[in-house]
């Protein structure tokens, strides 16, 4: 009785050694194209984002003047920041004060107006396009045009107010104001997160609103029990990316208000280029950087585990 022995493979022998050694050649070839492809991102990454924050970091230890040698001081610009400076508890403040009010406004606005263009109805091109136009004004043109309908003497809002017999404001002049002001200023500028609603809300399946419907629901049980459910993901894009952006407002700061009146418009952002190119204090301004950075980081990662109890994905268990 004759025994038939195969091809041995576990030494690389017989037909599977060279089909292994062959796909093994070409994973690593494909690794080297990929990292070569991939090699200026990270270079500028290092490059331009890394190495500044390290050196930021590193400036942040000494005591830097502007034509003057640094001094090394290891974390008293930290403490200083933290307890003797009350000037950068006025920038926290008024900076979280206005992510509170311009973040959900924004969302709501932008969601709001996402939900009416995605109706069927004529030149809803057009629409979609017009509500959109105000992101693509330079942001130096809308300050000029925000400060001039905030002007109190002769600016469009207050002259509304007057034909209509209501009492006017201050706004942007007033310290009770500003930050408020600067909020609905912001809404103005809803145009990217109602792109993104609306590319979610055309991705809510249909399957579902008929459902509701066989249900006996109208448009409010609609809203309510499937599309903000299944738009939850996208409104944390939104918050997350909104709330970043409203952490470093600057642009208003610098050219409407100048920080004021009163401070109530020291932004953080605006309070770290004012130490840095108005009192030439670097190594105090690469602590606020570094104080911001964390802030920020704390709070996005809060946001994502808060998001883990009232954001829902298809298809999963929670």
């Amino acid at each position: 009785m004759s025994v038939t022995t195969q091809p041995s493979t576990a030494l690389g022998h017989g037909p599977a050694g060279p089909d292994r050694r062959l796909r093994s050649g070409q994973a690593r070839m494909e690794q080297r194209w990929g990292l070569g492809m991939a090699l200026p991102a990270i270079t500028g990454f290092v490059l331009f984002i890394v190495g500044p924050m390290i050196a930021s970091f590193v400036i942040g230890l000494t005591d830097w003047t502007i034509g003057e040698s640094p001094t090394f001081v290891g974390i008293d610009n930290f403490t200083t920041m933290l307890g003797d400076d009350p000037l950068f508890w006025q920038s926290v403040g008024s900076t979280l004060y206005y992510a509170i009010l311009a973040v959900p406004l924004t969302l709501v606005v932008g969601f709001g107006v996402a939900l009416l263009l995605n109706q069927t109805v004529r030149a809803r091109g057009f629409f979609r396009t017009l509500f959109y136009l105000p992101v693509l004004v330079p942001s130096v043109a809308s300050a000029i045009l925000w400060t001039w309908i905030y002007n109190p003497d002769l600016g469009l809002l207050n002259s509304l107010l007057e034909s209509a017999n209501l009492p006017t404001s201050q706004w942007i002049y007033g310290t009770a104001t500003v930050i408020p002001s600067l909020a609905i200023m912001s809404a103005w500028g809803f145009g990217n997160m109602a792109v993104i609603f609306l590319a979610g809300l055309q991705g809510v399946p249909h399957h579902l609103y008929e459902a509701v419907e066989c249900d006996g629901g109208g448009a409010w049980h609609k809203l309510r029990y499937v599309t903000l459910p299944m738009m939850t993901p996208t409104i944390l894009y939104n918050l997350v990316m909104g709330m970043i952006a409203a952490l470093q407002i600057f642009n208003e700061a610098y050219l409407m208000t100048e920080g004021g009146p009163g401070n109530r418009s020291l932004f953080w952002v605006y309070y770290i280029y004012r130490t840095a190119f108005g009192e030439s204090r670097l190594g105090y301004a690469c602590a606020l950087s570094w104080g911001l950075f964390v802030v920020v980081a704390t709070i996005t990662v809060l946001i994502f585990r808060s998001a883990r109890k009232w954001v829902f994905y298809l298809g999963s268990d929670s």
